[in-house]
């Protein structure tokens, strides 16, 4: 049983949240803190002149509101939002906050992850806790 388990959160067609939460109620501990995290990508530095200004943070504000209705399905869960590379973002905040489990929701892959590296599979690769993945 895990005490602290991290969902990361990909707003996307294929990605099985509702599977993630099935299993973090399975895998959860009594009193267990569970949250939702979704990572933002930083806009490249050449693109964000093309941009109005407070879009990121229109962005953040609706990410988190979509995050809070699925945060009020379990008891107690939590939400987080953060910034960079996906993968990472994931692992940093995994190991910045005492992660013990993350479940993430995966696509089935195609040639290019096969070539490139998918979320879920770097997050694999790189985490310093368990990890279990949902297809």
């Amino acid at each position: 049983m895990y005490t602290n388990i991290l969902i990361p959160v990909a707003f996307e067609e294929g990605r099985d949240v509702e599977g993630a939460v099935t299993v973090a109620r399975t895998l959860a501990a009594t009193g267990a803190h569970i949250t939702f995290l979704h990572v933002m990508e930083q806009m490249p530095v050449y693109a964000t002149e093309f941009v109005p200004v407070d879009m990121m943070a229109q962005s953040k504000d609706k990410v988190g509101a979509r995050l809070s209705e699925l945060a009020e399905t379990l008891e107690g869960a939590r939400t987080a939002v953060t910034e960079g590379p996906t993968g990472r973002g994931i692992t940093t905040w995994a190991e910045e906050n005492g992660a013990d489990c993350i479940i993430i929701a995966s696509h089935r892959p195609v040639m290019s992850d096969l070539l490139l590296g998918s979320t879920a599979a770097w997050v694999v690769r790189h985490a310093q806790c368990a990890v279990h993945v949902i297809r």
